[in-house]
């Protein structure tokens, strides 16, 4: 299987370098640009022309605006007929089939806010730079490409390669930049409605669900349906001086449930390597868990048959109540926005631009008093004469003190499933806005004055949550002539006070109206950008700046910018009683120049059809750190003939830590995660409840400080298995960026209409930021066998324990997480790219487009002392982003001679991914003692889509478009939430989850 789907790649790469390009696009509906004469001008790496008032020309990577420049950065372009080819509802699902981005998919798993954001080669949103045609979208933390509609797209150029020296020190992975419709006069309907069609069949998910008594959905489904509905109306006035342009778009997406797919019937677990396969349990049962709450205790449920008795807890009494959530989530989203450029004379023409959106989306879950380890450590109380408990139940919870007013502590999870499903709601909200005056000085210079305010706006309700006072008041019951009653109304304390019968199943839920009380934890963050630049660009061959063997003369482009990015966070006291920290508000000011030179050197002499160097330098100044620094960039082109063009960059990059960053780093926070972090020196736990041997060997416990005396001693025991975990404390510095990119372009003249590219790429990132949580010290600490640099991060007090005191600010006995400065970040492969398009005469037109990416190394260093980490092609043990080592997507699309119909089939391919204990790289922990059997690979994903356009009329057009169009499933993954964040048995960025969408569309002009 491995040889074949290695042959299939290879296959697909021979074809492509000898009759494709980057996806070709369908015909063009009423009014768009030929698609084909832009894709091909973007893998030439010559600027895309668009048809703005003034005729600019806009190019990514460059603030250089000159015809035919030639770029020494690879460029990827998507036009708007590719993405109408998708018929997208977000346009990160545009980006998510490009195999330079990491897919994201915000729609279909649990943890996620709905912001859509952009990581290029995985390295992080940070380090990629998203513009709005050559302007910034946003501030860094608080963008949300959500606020693009993808009906509004003329293309998305993506910028692989460092370019900084160009736009910023954000710019360390590459850009983004999305070309809006520039100017449009008349009125323009765009509308797609689509929906899932998949057929459910027999799957290993399905299987397990099974055998814990689920019963998995067979047949046929049609769910999911969504709907993208765009306005556009725009007008040319005063001899089209004046340009004016609007829209109104309108998105929504229906909620889809995890039991509506036989592959999520329940989420799969595999708790011991290659041991069977079980569902996940949960306590919010139904029927009422109950725990004493002490060390390695029994757990219960109520008996169901009614009886006041318990029943231990386990797979077949467990709730799966994860079913309902959702595998696409409910989402809304309206735009609006307008255009407007007028022109006063060449020398000046005044722009400006708004867009405003709101974005709101759910996560469900179902209704339930929450365990008491979500509030902290403490347990809740019940008292021993509960009228509610029966002898058998008080005996077991209480012991002897059963009968008395004595309170034990205890833990509950109850869930009602007769309640509606509560709610955590996100809405995101946003404007940017634009203005500026660009123009001509003469005939060599042009220039581009102007700015930008960006806020966006995230709200976060999470779903009623019961107050921890009112749940322990609630089971602290007394009889009152017969009649259970809650001892807080008695004393008069809480007149109010429901009494809660935890003891019992089939409760009613009546008590929620009381645990409840509209006790809703609320934050709210607001990133803000003021962004003012000035830009000048000029050709200096007016002048005579010209190299005696070329015909053009050297250009150059002088900028200045001023930003300012702020990030305000506040939360309510329902939240900070449940998640501790503090409100906020940091910001930070930005300082930048920069000068950029195109200088050709040779050009149309034997073997030098071109020889042209390219150099751009920018000085940056932020205010969160005290040292100025540079970026900069060395770049060569060579193009012996006109048929083939050779291309280099060098790129260095420093990126400043973003604010959120310096606040992650600097704060300090303390937190406990209930049975989850323990002290892997102190003695483990056996099945029986006797103490074991540790984990970790008595030299790496050593490295932390331990005493051999303490080694192994039931004194390092964290309570509940809860040790602290302290955040922040830490200094963030600037990182430094290399890029490095080598490649060609080939455009063979003996092949009409091929043209096709293939770059190297290296980054390498020193003193690199990033976000390490205990786990990273702890993991490391124990695989490396007591490096330092994990190791300090495990910070003992004077007893050898990993436990303060609640309430404390101590300075020792915790584990560190946070925000800070690790060794290095590394990232290297090849891009492929090309286009063929033939002329069959009477049989049409065929037009194949290809692009593809073969990663060689993607990780890290995490300290001098350890090896390189490359996780390409692998996931688990820190291998986090889920990168194949080769992917790829083929477009084929027929246009009819009367370019009335055309057809277009495109071809992703995703490569295998294994788990990295099978990698043979003990660096990735692919030691032969952790060596899988069972569900250790991921095989190569094929899907395929197709789309079908019909030109009814000059000013109609039909679209019918299938994604994945043999409903694939996706890949079983057991274990998925450790991988992908995502509790549906497969990584939903990565595959479709859903199975087959169909769409129909149509674009109408009037």
């Amino acid at each position: 299987m491995g040889f074949l789907s290695h042959s299939v790649s290879v296959t697909a790469l021979a074809g492509a370098m000898l009759l494709a390009a980057p996806a070709v696009a369908q015909q063009a509906a009423p009014g768009d640009s030929d698609a084909a004469t832009q894709r091909a001008a973007a893998i030439a790496s010559e600027p895309v022309e668009t048809p703005a008032a003034t005729g600019e020309v806009v190019v990514t990577g460059s603030r250089i605006q000159r015809p035919n420049v030639a770029s020494a950065a690879p460029i990827t372009s998507v036009t708007a007929q590719d993405i109408r080819a998708q018929a997208p509802l977000n346009v990160e699902e545009v980006l998510n089939r490009l195999p330079q981005v990491a897919p994201d998919s915000q729609q279909n798993y649990q943890d996620s806010d709905g912001r859509q954001r952009i990581k290029l080669r995985s390295l992080g949103f940070e380090r990629t730079l998203v513009l709005i045609d050559g302007k910034r979208l946003g501030t860094q933390n608080g963008q949300d490409t959500g606020i693009i509609p993808p009906s509004l797209l003329e293309r998305v150029d993506v910028l692989t390669g460092g370019a900084s020296s160009v736009y910023g020190s954000d710019a360390v992975a590459g850009v983004v930049n999305f070309i809006l419709r520039p100017s449009f006069d008349g009125i323009r309907l765009d509308a797609n409605y689509s929906f899932y069609n998949h057929q459910n069949k027999g799957t290993t998910a399905g299987d397990a669900a099974r055998g814990a008594g689920v019963t998995p959905v067979r047949g046929l489904t049609n769910d999911g349906g969504r709907s993208d509905l765009t306005l556009t109306a725009g007008k040319k006035l005063f001899d089209d001086k004046l340009s004016l342009m609007g829209f109104v778009n309108y998105r929504q997406a229906n909620f889809v449930p995890y039991n509506a797919r036989s592959t999520s019937a329940c989420e799969v677990q595999q708790p011991v390597a290659d041991g069977p396969l079980s569902c996940t349990t949960t306590t919010y049962a139904p029927g009422g868990y109950v725990r004493p709450a002490v060390t390695g205790g029994p757990e219960y449920i109520n008996n169901p048959d009614g009886t006041r008795s318990f029943v231990p807890f386990g797979q077949s009494n467990a709730a799966f109540d994860r079913r309902g959530y959702p595998l696409q989530r409910d989402m809304e989203r309206v735009n609006a926005g307008g255009f407007a450029t007028l022109t006063l004379a060449p020398e000046a023409e005044l722009y400006g631009s708004a867009i405003w959106f709101k974005d709101t989306s759910y996560n469900r879950y179902p209704t339930r008093v929450l365990n008491s380890g979500t509030y902290g450590s403490a347990p809740y109380q019940v008292n021993c004469d509960n009228p509610f408990l029966s002898g058998s139940q008080a005996a077991a919870l209480c012991g002897a003190a059963t009968g008395t007013s004595a309170l034990a502590p205890i833990d509950v999870g109850y869930r009602f499933d007769n309640l509606p499903y509560t709610f955590d709601e996100y809405v995101n909200r946003g404007i940017r806005a634009t203005a500026g005056i660009r123009g001509k000085v003469g005939t060599a210079w042009t220039y581009d004055v102007g700015g930008v305010f960006a806020r966006n706006q995230q709200d976060v309700a999470f779903g009623d949550i019961p107050d921890v006072t009112r749940v322990n008041n609630s089971l602290n019951v007394v009889n009152v002539n017969g009649t259970p009653t809650c001892a807080s109304v008695v004393n008069g304390t809480d007149p109010n006070c429901i009494p809660f019968d935890a003891f019992s199943a089939g409760n009613d839920g009546s008590v929620m109206s009381y645990l409840l009380a509209g006790n809703r934890a609320r934050t709210r963050g607001v990133g803000t950008l003021w962004d003012v630049t000035a830009n000048m660009t000029g050709d200096l061959g007016d002048y005579g700046v010209t190299s005696p063997f070329a015909n053009d003369g050297v250009a150059i482009a002088l900028g200045a910018e001023y930003r300012k990015d702020s990030y305000r966070s506040t939360a309510n006291g329902a939240y900070r009683a449940l998640y501790s920290g503090t409100d906020f508000d940091a910001s930070q000011d930005v300082w930048e120049s920069n000068i950029e030179v195109q200088a050709p050197l040779v050009q149309e002499k034997p073997f030098a059809h071109l020889l042209q160097a390219n150099g751009g330098y920018r000085v940056s100044k932020y205010s969160s750190s005290p040292d100025t620094f540079s970026t900069w960039k060395l770049e060569g082109l060579w193009a012996p003939v006109r048929d083939l063009t050779l291309r280099a960059s060098f790129n260095k990059a420093q990126r400043a830590p973003t604010v959120i960053e310096i606040r992650q780093a600097t704060n300090i926070g303390f937190s406990r995660q209930g049975g989850a972090r323990g002290d892997f020196c102190a003695p483990t736990r056996n099945a029986d409840g006797s103490l074991g041997a540790p984990v970790a060997s008595l030299d790496v416990c050593r490295a932390t400080g331990l005493s051999d005396a303490l080694y192994g001693t039931p004194t390092l025991l964290c309570p509940d298995n809860s040790c602290t975990i302290r955040s922040g404390g830490f200094n963030a510095d600037p990182e430094t960026a290399y890029t490095q990119t080598y490649g060609f372009v080939a455009r063979p003249r003996f092949v009409p209409g091929l043209t096709f590219s293939v770059d190297y790429y290296r980054i390498k990132i020193d003193n690199s930021l990033g976000y390490n949580d205990d786990n990273y010290y702890l993991d490391g600490c124990l695989r490396s066998g007591g490096d330092p640099f994990f190791c300090s991060g495990i910070v003992r007090d004077a007893s050898g324990t990993l436990y303060a005191a609640a309430g404390s600010n101590p300075t020792s006995g915790f584990i560190r997480a946070g925000t800070t400065n690790y060794y290095r970040s590394i990232a290297r492969g090849l891009d492929f790219q090309a286009q063929y398009t033939l002329d069959a005469g009477g049989a049409g037109r065929f037009d194949w487009g290809f692009t593809g990416s073969l990663t060689t190394f993607a990780g890290g260093q995490d300290s001098p002392i350890q090896p390189e980490r490359n996780c390409a092609g692998y996931y688990g043990n820190g291998c986090g982003q889920l990168i194949p080592k080769w992917s790829h997507g083929l477009r084929t699309t027929w246009t009819s001679v009367d370019k009335a119909f055309n057809a277009s089939l495109n071809w992703r391919h995703v490569g295998s991914l294994t788990n990295a204990n099978n990698s043979g790289d003990a660096a990735i922990g692919g030691t032969p003692d952790r060596e899988q059997a069972t569900y250790y690979r991921i095989g190569a994903q094929d899907y395929f889509d197709l789309a079908l356009t019909f030109n009814v009329t000059q000013q109609v057009a039909l679209r019918l478009i299938a994604n994945n169009l043999l409903d694939r499933v996706a890949p079983f993954v057991p274990n998925s939430y450790n991988i992908s964040l995502a509790r549906n048995n497969t990584i939903p960025q990565r595959y479709d989850p859903l199975g087959r969408q169909i769409v129909v569309g149509a674009t109408v002009n009037f």
